[in-house]
């Protein structure tokens, strides 16, 4: 039985384990109390005329996954040329706020990923659905995390799966080939994803200067060096040219 010296000592030997595991796949974010951070806010864009939306067509399970073509969705442009689907986040993030508590979630609706692209903390659960009533198969390629290729059937509505590295990591489904998206494992809580008209916004940043990083699944990546200072909105527009 542990003594209650012993008990003190063993907490800081795990605690010390812990801090290990965690420097062993690159990971040192400390979450600190952020009392009068900055934000960084904008918009990206797609310069010269959109190319013409592409659709992908639906070639079974025609009763659940629609009749008609799905849009493929790795390359959106909405209103104004604002561009979807970018990933924006800071370079290196040493430490700032906390994780939102909301749990992620990706799920197999109607045979195609909502939303397309999901943001997952590092060693957080995501929970995969698969409301369908048909078999799906969750694989993705990755480097530094072990590849995932289940087969979730209709009978098993939720599946959880997690992620032990940083990594951008595609996700396809087996059955049905035209289902594409994407897993982003974060290692800090300083990243978001472009809405429909290309806007972003990441808040409660301590001030000092920093590398803005633009990923897109089709036109690359670019990066950008933003100052922030206490209680200012940072404005960054990127024009992304084709």
């Amino acid at each position: 039985m542990n003594t209650p010296n012993q008990r003190p000592r063993m907490a800081v030997v795990m605690a010390a384990i812990v801090m290990t595991m965690r420097s062993a796949v690159g990971i040192a974010y400390e979450v600190i109390e952020v009392a009068n951070g900055g934000s960084i806010q904008g918009e990206v864009t797609l310069g010269g005329t959109p190319p013409p939306p592409k659709d992908v067509e639906i070639t079974k399970d025609q009763d659940v996954c629609g009749k008609t073509a799905k849009r493929d969705e790795s390359l959106v442009v909405g209103e104004n040329g604002g561009l979807q689907n970018v990933v924006v986040s800071i370079v290196n993030m040493q430490k700032g706020k906390s994780f939102s508590a909301i749990a992620p979630v990706l799920d197999q609706r109607e045979c195609r990923y909502d939303p397309h692209i999901v943001l997952v903390p590092v060693d957080v659960p995501l929970r995969i659905l698969n409301p369908d009533g048909i078999l799906h198969s969750v694989h993705t390629r990755s480097e530094k995390n072990p590849p995932v290729n289940k087969a979730q059937s209709k009978f098993k509505k939720e599946m959880l799966e997690s992620f032990a590295a940083p990594e951008i990591i595609a996700v396809t489904c087996d059955a049905h080939p035209w289902m594409r998206g994407w897993i982003i494992v974060q290692e800090h809580p300083y990243m978001t994803v472009t809405d429909t008209v290309g806007k972003f916004r990441l808040d409660l940043i301590p001030p000092g200067e920093y590398r803005l990083r633009f990923w897109h699944e089709t036109l690359g990546m670019l990066e950008r060096t933003v100052t922030v200072l206490s209680g200012v909105a940072v404005v960054v527009s990127i024009r992304w040219e084709q």
